[in-house]
C-alpha cells in the first residue's frame, strides 16, 4: 500500500519551522528532508482527522497514529521511520518550550525483520568492474565502477565529485558525506589507473565534474543506476546490481579480510558503528576467530 494515500493537509507552521531547522541548521540532505516531510505530513493528516494540530498530540495519540499507520499497511521499517521523525519533531518542540512533555516517550514501532544486504562475491565484482574500455563510454564506466568498488562511495557522493576532490598521486578522494561530514578515502590502484585513463580522454579541469551528465552538469544518481543495470547485464551478472550493492560489497570484503569494524566505519563515513554492522554479513565463526586472535583475555586455556 502507498504510504501517503490520503490527500495531504497543509503543513502547520511549527512543522514547517522544524523542517527549516533541519535544512538550515542540521544541513540534512534533500532526500532526508523529503523523508521527514512525508512522515510529518502523515502525522499532520492523522491529527487533522482528530481535530487537532500535531503539537497537540499526546502519548495516547502517538500510539493511535502508529496503530493507524500499521492498519493502513505500512511495513515495520516504514513505521520505525515515521516514529523516528515524530520523535525528532516533538523533541525540537520540547526544547523550544512549545510542549511540556515528549508524547513519544515509551512508544515503540513493531520490530522489522533484519535483512542482511546482498553482496557480490569478489569474482562477480571483478567481472562487473572490468568493462570494455573500447566500448562507447567504456573509460568512463570503468572509472565509475572501479571507484565505487574501490572506495565504497554512496551514489550521491560519486555524482558530486569534482576532479579537485581526487589526489590520484597519493590515491585519495575527499568526500562530502551525510551531515556535511568530510572524509578522506583511499582509492585503489586499479581505480587510480581507470581515473587517469578517463581524465586523459576528457581533458578535465579541476572544477569539472568527474562524471558529467547532460550539459556538463554532474551525472544524476538515476542515470548511474540505469547505467549500472545495463552494464551488469552486459557483463553477464544476473543479480539486481545497483550502486549500493558495490558499497555493500566493498564493506563486506574489507571487513572479511581485516576484521576491523571501526576502520570500515571510518571508510564508509558512518556516524554510528551500529550502521556499519548492518553492512556486514560475517558469520559468527569468523567473528569468533577475530575475537580470539585480538582480545588479550579471549584465548582459551589449554590443559
Amino acid at each position: 500500500m502507498r504510504e501517503d494515500a490520503a490527500t495531504p493537509v497543509p503543513l502547520p507552521a511549527d512543522v514547517t519551522a522544524f523542517l527549516e531547522h533541519l535544512r538550515v541548521e542540521k544541513h540534512v540532505s534533500a532526500h532526508t528532508l523529503d523523508a521527514y516531510r512525508r512522515d510529518l505530513q502523515a502525522l499532520a493528516g492523522w491529527a487533522h482527522t482528530q481535530g487537532m494540530a500535531p503539537a497537540d498530540v499526546a502519548n495516547a495519540g502517538v500510539r493511535a497514529f502508529v496503530a493507524a499507520e500499521h492498519r493502513r499497511g505500512l511495513s515495520p521499517k516504514s513505521l520505525q521511520r515515521r516514529l523516528s521523525a515524530c520523535r525528532s519533531f516533538f523533541r525540537w518542540l520540547l526544547r523550544h518550550g512549545r510542549i511540556e512533555a515528549d508524547p513519544c516517550t515509551g512508544v515503540r514501532a513493531p520490530k522489522a525483520a533484519r535483512r542482511l544486504p546482498e553482496v557480490l562475491d569478489p569474482d562477480e565484482a571483478k567481472a562487473l568492474v572490468e568493462v570494455d574500455t573500447a566500448a562507447p563510454l567504456g573509460r568512463r564506466d570503468r572509472a565509475m565502477l572501479e571507484l565505487f568498488y574501490s572506495s565504497g562511495l554512496r551514489v550521491s557522493e560519486l555524482c558530486a565529485l569534482r576532479w579537485r576532490d581526487l589526489d590520484l598521486d597519493d590515491g585519495l578522494v575527499s568526500v562530502l558525506g551525510k551531515g556535511s561530514r568530510q572524509r578522506l578515502v583511499p582509492v585503489g590502484s586499479y581505480a587510480v589507473r581507470a581515473l587517469v585513463d578517463w581524465a586523459g580522454e576528457g581533458g578535465a579541469s579541476a572544477d569539472a565534474p568527474v562524471f558529467p551528465g547532460r550539459g556538463g552538469r554532474p551525472i544524476t544518481p538515476r542515470a548511474v543506476q540505469l547505467r549500472m543495470r545495463q552494464l551488469a547485464q552486459r557483463q553477464g551478472l544476473f543479480k539486481r546490481v545497483h550502486p549500493h550493492l558495490l558499497r555493500h560489497s566493498f564493506a563486506s570484503h574489507v571487513l572479511e579480510s581485516s576484521g576491523d569494524l571501526r576502520g570500515v566505519q571510518e571508510l564508509l563515513g558512518h556516524a554510528d558503528i551500529a550502521t556499519t554492522q548492518i553492512y556486514t554479513h560475517l558469520d559468527f565463526g569468523h567473528l569468533s576467530k577475530v575475537y580470539d586472535a585480538a582480545h588479550p583475555r579471549a584465548k582459551r586455556r589449554r590443559d
